[in-house]
């Protein structure tokens, strides 16, 4: 059997890239219509949060949604959760620029009006947003059955936009990493909200959605739609008590997104010390003979969030998660040597 990557499955990471920079080229010629006036940019952007000047203080913003997570949903008609990743998916990513999320607006587009449906994704977004501690203020409802498709009529697709403040003295976006900076990285609940179009390649023809895997303690499906985990409360903490030098949300892309904290040259990452994968990634690796390589690049591998910190400061910052429940530990350190190296892999 061939070997799967993440491209074969339909998600080409590096040809995603060169998208994004022509997307990058085009978007940034709009900086100039609020510059000296209240909305000025602030940060570039390709890092994990917009943010703009509105006086006192920085406004951040982030757009983002569950991907292909609502397939998995509507093959377990099951919809209580998927909202809880809409809210994470985006509140993890305002908190990597040390903002705190204040609140949210959905956008939900069904291709059949559904009132349960539509009351259990509501469910998920009431309930990720007690535990981001954020208001959701409003949203958007389109029924679009020309333009969305699911399973028996289930069709749907839920994003989110979220928006932060922070002082401006306060942004944390890597500038201040130096070489030997420890990485904490604190435990994932599973799969998350990234690498799902690979998942389903790998594991749909061989199991059932809803068969039980002994590994999981679970069905197939119910672990592919675990949550993913909100790490707000304790990154604030952090942010409070600790000196902080990254944050990174290891979503799409998974390690590479480290790289988003590179801003000086002969400095990256040696990931030497990463925890055992959850059985999860073990059975889509092994289903799929998939290289270590594309794994780490794919897939958070058990691992959801990044800290980057003066060594001096890894005792406060895993008690901080734990005692939030989270367990952390030390996964590696800031090198001299340009990129992410997982294990001595180059990803």
């Amino acid at each position: 059997m061939r070997r799967l990557t993440y491209a074969k499955a339909g998600v080409d990471i590096d040809e995603l890239s060169k998208v994004r920079t022509e997307i990058i080229r085009q978007l940034r010629s709009t900086f100039r219509q609020r510059q000296g006036r209240v909305g000025r940019v602030l940060m570039e952007i390709g890092h994990y949060a917009g943010m703009i000047d509105i006086g006192d203080k920085a406004l951040t913003m982030h757009t983002d949604g569950v991907g292909t997570k609502v397939l998995i949903a509507q093959m377990m008609d099951k919809y209580n959760t998927i909202g809880i990743d809409c809210v994470a998916m985006n509140v993890n990513d305002i908190i990597c620029v040390g903002s705190e999320p204040l609140a949210l607006v959905d956008y939900l587009a069904i291709e059949k009006l559904d009132r349960e449906m539509v009351r259990e994704i509501m469910r998920g977004l009431a309930m990720g947003a007690k535990e981001a501690q954020i208001s959701i203020v409003g949203g958007e409802t389109a029924v679009m059955p020309d333009v969305i498709k699911g399973m028996d009529g289930r069709g749907f697709d839920l994003v989110g936009l979220a928006i932060g403040v922070l002082n401006k003295d306060k942004v944390v976006d890597g500038r201040d990493l130096e070489h030997g900076d420890i990485v904490v990285g604190v435990d994932s609940s599973g799969i998350h909200s990234n690498g799902l179009s690979l998942a389903r390649k790998v594991l749909l023809p061989r199991y059932k959605i809803d068969e039980y895997i002994p590994e999981f303690g679970k069905s197939l499906g119910e672990e592919l739609l675990t949550p993913t985990r909100i790490y707000v409360k304790p990154v604030l903490e952090v942010l409070k008590r600790c000196e902080v030098h990254g944050l990174a949300h290891i979503t799409g892309g998974a390690f590479l997104k480290l790289k988003r904290l590179l801003s000086k040259p002969k400095m990256g990452f040696s990931l030497d010390r990463m925890p055992e994968p959850l059985p999860i990634f073990c059975l889509i690796q092994k289903e799929g003979r998939i290289t270590d390589r594309e794994m780490y690049r794919t897939f958070n591998m058990g691992v959801g969030f990044c800290v980057c910190a003066p060594k001096r400061e890894e005792d406060h910052i895993v008690k901080i998660f734990e005692d939030h429940g989270m367990g952390a530990r030390i996964v590696g350190e800031v090198v001299g040597k340009r990129g992410v190296m997982v294990g001595g892999i180059h990803l």
